[in-house]
This record gives structure tokens, C-alpha cells and sequence, in this order.
């Protein structure tokens, strides 16, 4: 991870991209695993297909985690001071989920430097999974 401080970083700057691959029911089962989150619509097929889906689908806490990690690998988790997200579709098997985020303000919050910076996933489709933003404190 590179040091970055509040006077290099400018509004408008990019977050690296994470780009991942494609969802599979492994990496469900692992998170459920990992999060303690078993919900059966997300593991278990004849439940989502009972559910009216065409099969299970990621968590909605899977990909805000996918979106920490982008942040995380810009900045240090310890320098993170909010960190807020939408959920505006479902992540379905086989989507590869593209992470982004840009810089879009620059301010003082309780005595520190900080950025808004902010961040979505979005599907090989250009579909918006998660929106959100996140408050990084800079040195």
C-alpha cells in the first residue's frame, strides 16, 4: 500500500480498481462460513427457487465487503471513519464485480484531514450493485 497524505490526494482522484472473479457457490459458502450468515437463500438452491429466484445469490454484506477491501487496500482500515453503502441490485452467480471509488471532497472532521471518497461495485454489465461512500482520515 502506498502512503498517501490529504495535501497529494485531489478531488477527482481514482481508487485503484478491484476487480474480481466471477461469484461461485464456493465463495458463498465461505462467506457464510467467515460471516456466520446462513441464510438458505444464499446457499441452498431449492430455497431461492422456492423464493421465486433462479438461484442463490450473494450476500448483500459480501459485496460491502468486497467495497472495504478497495478501501482498505488504498488506505489503512485505521484511518477509516465512516463507511455507509446502498443496495441497489443483486449480485447473481457468475457476476464479476468491479469495485471503483474517486475522491469527492476534502474537509476537517473532528480535527483531522479527511476525505469523502465515493465507492461502488458494479457487475460485467455496468449494472450498480452497491453505492456507498466512506470517510478517510489522512495525515
Amino acid at each position: 500500500m502506498a502512503h498517501i497524505d490529504f495535501e497529494s490526494v485531489q478531488i477527482g482522484d481514482s481508487l485503484p480498481v478491484l476487480a474480481l472473479p466471477p461469484v461461485d457457490r464456493k465463495t458463498l459458502a465461505l462467506f457464510a462460513g467467515a460471516s456466520g450468515d446462513h441464510h438458505p437463500i444464499h446457499i441452498d438452491l431449492d430455497f431461492a427457487r422456492r423464493s421465486g429466484m433462479p438461484d442463490v445469490f450473494a450476500h448483500g454484506m459480501l459485496g460491502m465487503a468486497w467495497l472495504g477491501r478497495l478501501l482498505t487496500a488504498w488506505a489503512p482500515q485505521s484511518r477509516l471513519r465512516r463507511f455507509d453503502a446502498r443496495f441497489q441490485g443483486i449480485t447473481h452467480l457468475g457476476h464479476a464485480i468491479c469495485c471503483d471509488g474517486r475522491v469527492v471532497d476534502k474537509l476537517d472532521c473532528e480535527g483531522e484531514h479527511c476525505v469523502r471518497v465515493e465507492v461502488r461495485s458494479t457487475d460485467q454489465f455496468g449494472q450498480v450493485k452497491i453505492a456507498g461512500e466512506a470517510l478517510v482520515a489522512l495525515s
